[in-house]
């Protein structure tokens, strides 16, 4: 199997392939660059895999939540390729890919857990709880935006981790969740290393979806919607 991979869902802006179970990556740290270095990543990692893009078969990208401008910019690349190479698409979480990024680095028994928690402004968190189940992560429950003092740990997991930007504000978590929390590492972002592999598994479980249907999850839209210029 052949899968591009896109994020641009937080500062980091990076493309991966995956190529028969090889995985080749560019990502560099680029808050108001995604738009410049996107493209030519994607063009760079077809050529030194000597591919066209109609050689590929499926398409994943981070759908969010995460930056309203970055989601805008992976959805319309991955769209116009999908459309233009008629192309099935993986939307991935960006919450997860981050927990897969936690599960790699910590050993399965160490690691039962992840909440991952990304800075949503307006005094608000990006949150989601994943169960590590041989590597891969499973959500436990919904994904959500809330202030940090309203955060909660999924039941089931007895070990946990943390991970995400959103863990700046630990000191405005409820104490039963950080006490829970056995490692934190706020300096992980979605990378589409990780969103390439997610997006291989949501492709063999049937989960692909065409262009039009590729969209964005912004969580707090309405929100978001209501406080634009204009709007009651």
């Amino acid at each position: 199997m052949k899968l591009l991979a896109l994020d641009t869902s937080s500062e980091g802006c990076s493309a991966a392939l995956l190529v028969d179970g090889e995985l080749t990556e560019r990502f560099e740290l680029a808050p108001r660059g995604h738009t410049r270095l996107l493209m030519p990543m994607v063009r760079n990692l077809l050529d030194e895999g000597h591919l066209r893009p109609g050689d590929l078969d499926a398409l994943a990208f981070a759908c969010g939540p995460g930056s309203f401008t970055g989601l805008r910019i992976a959805t319309g690349v991955v769209q116009g390729l999908a459309w233009g190479l008629d192309l099935p698409v993986v939307p991935v979480s960006s919450l997860a890919a981050v927990a897969l990024g936690v599960m790699d680095a910590v050993p399965g028994d160490d690691c039962a857990g992840v909440a991952v928690a990304f800075d949503a402004r307006m005094g608000e968190v990006y949150w989601g709880c994943f169960a590590n189940r041989d590597g891969t992560p499973i959500p436990l429950g919904e994904e959500r935006v809330c202030p940090p003092a309203m955060v909660a740990l999924a039941s089931g997991p007895t070990t946990w981790a943390g991970a995400g930007p959103g863990w700046a504000f630990s000191r405005d978590m409820p104490a039963a969740v950080v006490e829970q929390v056995t490692s934190v590492d706020e300096s992980l972002v979605p990378r589409a290393s990780w969103v390439a592999r997610l997006g291989a598994i949501g492709f063999e479980q049937g989960r692909g979806v065409p262009a039009e249907q590729a969209q964005p999850v912004y969580i707090r839209d309405e929100v978001a919607w209501k406080k634009l210029p204009g709007r009651g």
